[in-house]
């Protein structure tokens, strides 16, 4: 298990604000690996070969940390992630009930 600072060093790492979704902690990764990697980036060098190694143990860190979160789907956690759908649930579809 990581700690608080491991995890927080992982995603400053990888340029993550204190939220993040799984694909927004994708597309950082790739963003930097795109950046330090030896075949992508040109730089066959030390220390983008530390860089990657870094960046590759940060990713693997925070999907893990990631994967352990439990997940509500409760009606208002749900409604709170798809707005919209809450939004035409209660007013376009809900309309009709008074009627």
């Amino acid at each position: 298990m990581a700690s608080f600072e491991e995890i927080d060093k992982a995603r400053r790492l990888l340029g993550l604000g204190e939220f993040a979704s799984f694909e927004e902690i994708k597309q950082a990764y790739r963003k930097k690996a795109f950046l330090y990697h030896p075949d992508k980036s040109g730089n066959k060098n030390a220390q983008s070969e530390e860089m990657m190694k870094n960046l590759n143990r940060s990713y693997k860190l925070l999907m893990e940390y990631c994967s352990r979160y439990k997940y509500s789907f409760k009606q208002e956690e749900v409604d709170r992630a798809y707005p919209d759908e809450a939004y035409v649930r209660r007013y376009v579809y809900g309309w009709f009930e008074g009627i």
